[in-house]
């Protein structure tokens, strides 16, 4: 449910939701549902439901008692922005980021019109990271929809990366992560397309960040683009300090 991960751009998972439902092209092969369903079949108790979507109100605080300031990733077995998901419990959610102002949390939803519709409603502190997925261009819009959130880091995850993504929407972005697709059913990357986001990433002056080839067995393929890793964070030196902390201190 929660503790160290693996993900690369990121120290820690929470999960005050679990289980979800498909809403693009990206969900096809979804990592989140294969390993639900695994953990159901091995008796967790947290997935007696598998991969259907399931509240955890006794997680809610959970990151309250992590001291070590961490980057968290929030929901990496769900989606905050579900439309079964409440929006009290949302702002739970989020008054615990606030709360935990020694964290960085970041947040990743493929419901892009939820957020913006209930945005004005929840607490936005700088120590919340907002994104959204894009894996092909017919999803542009979820940009847009990012751009109108008050988050003071906005970054897109383009995993799985399905296609040549030209001309994106960078202004008001921060972050860009681009990862391939793993798992059994796992479809192709091509490298033309990684390093057309890397370019436009660079011209744009927004930090670029490369997870992962992916395939059946993503650790042979490794994660370097031309003989290099691209472990960029976004820049958060132009922040006001928040809490007597500077957030560029907690940069991975």
């Amino acid at each position: 449910m929660a503790g160290i991960s693996k993900i690369e751009w990121t120290h820690r998972t929470w999960n005050p939701v679990t289980g979800c439902s498909k809403v693009s092209t990206g969900c096809a092969h979804c990592y989140a549902e294969r390993f639900a369903l695994r953990l159901k079949e091995m008796g967790n108790p947290r997935y007696k439901n598998g991969f259907r979507l399931t509240l955890h109100e006794d997680l809610l605080d959970l990151p309250l008692r992590w001291r070590i300031p961490s980057l968290i990733f929030v929901n990496s077995m769900s989606d905050l922005f579900h439309e079964d998901v409440p929006i009290e419990f949302i702002k739970s959610v989020f008054n615990t980021m606030v709360k935990a102002d020694w964290h960085i949390f970041q947040v990743l939803t493929k419901r892009s019109e939820r957020l913006k519709e209930i945005a004005s409603l929840l607490p936005w502190s700088p120590n919340i990271w907002m994104g959204v997925s894009v894996e092909l261009p017919r999803y542009y819009f979820r940009i847009d929809h990012l751009r109108e959130v008050p988050a003071m880091v906005r970054f897109i995850s383009c995993e799985p990366l399905l296609s040549e993504l030209p001309n994106l929407p960078l202004e008001g972005i921060h972050w860009v992560i681009v990862g391939g697709e793993s798992g059994p059913k796992a479809r192709p990357i091509k490298p033309k397309w990684v390093e057309s986001i890397r370019d436009q990433c660079k011209q744009k002056g927004v930090a670029f960040f490369f997870k992962q080839w992916g395939g059946i067995h993503k650790w042979r393929s490794g994660r370097k683009l031309n003989g290099k890793e691209y472990n960029e964070f976004p820049d958060t030196s132009h922040l006001r300090t928040f809490n007597g902390f500077q957030l560029s201190l907690w940069r991975k």
